[in-house]
C-alpha cells in the first residue's frame, strides 16, 4: 500500500522533507544534481557513510566520510534520523542537519535507499517519498557496464540487487521513470510544485508503466 495518504499539509515557512531512492544505475544522483541547481528553495541533507570517497566526492559536500567506529558512536548518540547498511558499508542521516534547514524553510532531499526510507516514512509520516527506476532492466544493466570500473561479478551482483530495490517502488508516494534526463527531471520538479498526481504510486497511469518494466 502507498504512502502517499501520509501526506500533509505543512505549518507556512517549514520546510518539506523528500525522500528520494532509486535502484543503482538509475540516474538519481544526476537528476537530485540538476534540481539543486535549478531551484534554489531546496537543499540537500548530506549523509554520513563508512565508504571510500570515490573520484571527485569532496567530504561535507557529497558525504560525511568517517570510520565505521565513528559511525557507531554517532547512531549510540541518537544522532541519525535514519541508518543502514548497504553493499557492506553504513549510511545514515543526521538528524539535526534534516532539522536545521527545514526551519530555515528550505526544502531537504534525502537521497537515500528504500531501507533508509522506510525508516523515514516511519518516523516521519510527513514526508514525502519518490522512487527513481530505469526505463527498463535491460537499459539499467547497460548504464551498469557503462561505468567501466566494476568487474563481471561486481555488475551481475549490483544488477541483483537493483532488481531486488526495484520491486520496493510501491512503498513510495510517486514514481518517476528516467528514460529521458530532461522529462524525469521535469517530472520530479511537477511533485514538488504539487502538479505530479499522474505520478502517484496509487494512480492506475503510473502502476501500469512502472509494471511494465518490472514485467
Amino acid at each position: 500500500m502507498t504512502e502517499a495518504g501520509h501526506l500533509t499539509e505543512r505549518r507556512a515557512g517549514e520546510g518539506r522533507l523528500v525522500v528520494i531512492s532509486a535502484p543503482s544505475g538509475a540516474g538519481k544522483t544526476s537528476l537530485v544534481r540538476a534540481l539543486l541547481s535549478v531551484d534554489q528553495r531546496i537543499r540537500f541533507s548530506t549523509s554520513y557513510t563508512t565508504r571510500q570517497p570515490r573520484p571527485g566526492e569532496a567530504d561535507g559536500k557529497d558525504y560525511f566520510f568517517v570510520s565505521r567506529t565513528r559511525f557507531e558512536s554517532l547512531v549510540a548518540e541518537g544522532e541519525f534520523l535514519e541508518h543502514a547498511e548497504v553493499f557492506g558499508n553504513y549510511y545514515g542521516t543526521s538528524g539535526s542537519e534534516v532539522t536545521k534547514l527545514t526551519d530555515a524553510g528550505f526544502d531537504v532531499l534525502l537521497e537515500i535507499d528504500w531501507q533508509g526510507a522506510r525508516q523515514i516514512r516511519a518516523a516521519r509520516p510527513d514526508s514525502m517519498s519518490i522512487f527513481i527506476l530505469p526505463p527498463s532492466v535491460a537499459e539499467l544493466e547497460a548504464r551498469l557496464r557503462g561505468r567501466s570500473t566494476d568487474s563481471e561479478s561486481t555488475i551481475q551482483r549490483r544488477l541483483g540487487e537493483a532488481r531486488d530495490e526495484m520491486t520496493h517502488w510501491p512503498e513510495f508516494d510517486y514514481a518517476v521513470v528516467n528514460d529521458s534526463f530532461d522529462d524525469a527531471l521535469d517530472d520530479l520538479q511537477r511533485i514538488l510544485r504539487g502538479a505530479g498526481q499522474d505520478l502517484r504510486t496509487d494512480r492506475p497511469e503510473c502502476r501500469r508503466r512502472v509494471e511494465s518494466i518490472m514485467a
